[in-house]
């Protein structure tokens, strides 16, 4: 009797207790619910079909992947050969080692590195062969390349070498100096406000994040906006700008030789981006013309010295004294730029590995 008298005591106090909650829940929104219809309101195709994604919003302020310390590079490679004997270092380095005491090691014919003794230096350099009807000297940062009819023998080669042994000496010199000076530059960190070589002047990487990769340049503000995904590394920003970089080059070196060549009045059969580490541009006998994409780095004189270059070569396939005399009618200038362009060339940082 005394649970039943308790039970109908506690029986309307619990009622009242009931109905408060169910009063409450019917007031307050429910998360659960209202947070996936908004998010569904997001994905919604426009009436055209298309997908309405978020604006982007700035966000890599500062670098969001890891930048290791950049490593210690090694010293650039001497296109010489040294000796065997160790020797107490020295600086500077000469631009090459007296080997007077040891004739250049045995090199099989076969082989395309080849030595050879010049003056008090044993000189390496690699061997081609071809169907040009001279012997032909390249000179980069790996050193020395020969290229020669297979008619020639290794004698005649060496003996070639020789004479123009002052000229070989001395661009090596010059060669390994410039990659030296290029190597000491810092690279560019890849953050929001940095800057980057386009036209001959600096423009301004802007990073935003959003749905898709996007880019864009402000030609006014002089700001590159490289739109990348969540998460997005180094590498692939990298990837982002070099492509922008090498759709502008294309658009822009096209224009350029269509223009010169109405200048000149010659044609030439096509085109296309190169990616040489020393060479600017390049030009076959059947007309096809190919020019570094980094040229999109420096001013447009200076682009247009080497489409007028290039373009000459399509009557003068040499460096002779006609050659030069038909780059001047279209580019007179010709040897102001020149030497700029090398000058330019040292002072571009360090984009892309």
């Amino acid at each position: 009797m005394d649970r039943i008298r308790n039970a109908r005591h506690f029986a309307p106090r619990l009622q009242r207790w009931l109905d408060d909650l169910t009063t409450q829940a019917q007031a307050e929104p429910v998360p659960a619910v209202a947070q996936p219809a908004a998010a569904a309101a997001i994905d919604q195709p426009d009436l055209f079909g298309r997908e309405a994604a978020p604006p982007p919003r700035s966000v890599y302020t500062a670098p969001v992947w890891s930048m290791p310390p950049p490593a210690a590079k090694p010293p650039p490679v001497s296109p010489y050969i040294t000796p065997a004997t160790p020797v107490a270092p020295v600086a500077p380095p000469a631009i090459a080692v007296p080997v007077k005491s040891r004739p250049p090691a045995p090199v099989p014919e076969h082989s395309s590195k080849r030595q050879l003794q010049v003056g008090e230096f044993i000189l390496e350099y690699e061997l081609r062969r071809s169907t040009r009807r001279s012997i032909g000297f390249m000179i980069d940062d790996d050193g020395l390349r020969v290229t020669a009819p297979k008619r020639v023998t290794i004698t005649e080669i060496d003996n070639a070498i020789r004479t123009k042994q002052g000229w070989i000496l001395a661009k090596l010199k010059e060669r390994r100096e410039r990659r030296a000076a290029r190597l000491q530059k810092p690279p560019v960190e890849w953050i929001d406000g940095a800057q980057l070589p386009y036209l001959g002047a600096d423009i301004t990487l802007r990073l935003l994040v959003g749905g898709r990769y996007r880019s864009s340049f402000d030609a006014a503000t002089r700001e590159l906006t490289m739109v990348l995904l969540p998460g997005a590394t180094e590498h692939t920003l990298k990837e982002r700008v070099k492509a922008w970089y090498q759709h502008e080059a294309k658009q822009l070196f096209v224009q350029r030789l269509d223009l010169y060549a109405e200048r000149l009045g010659v044609h030439y059969s096509s085109f296309g981006l190169s990616s040489a580490g020393t060479r600017w541009g390049s030009c076959t006998a059947d007309r096809k013309i190919r020019l570094n994409w980094k040229l999109i780095h420096f001013s447009l004189p200076l682009i247009d010295y080497v489409v007028a270059h290039e373009l000459a070569h399509t009557l003068e396939m040499n460096h002779s004294a006609a050659f030069w005399d038909t780059v001047g009618l279209i580019y007179p200038e010709y040897d102001d730029a020149r030497n700029l362009l090398r000058k330019r060339a040292q002072e571009l940082p360090v984009l892309f590995n």
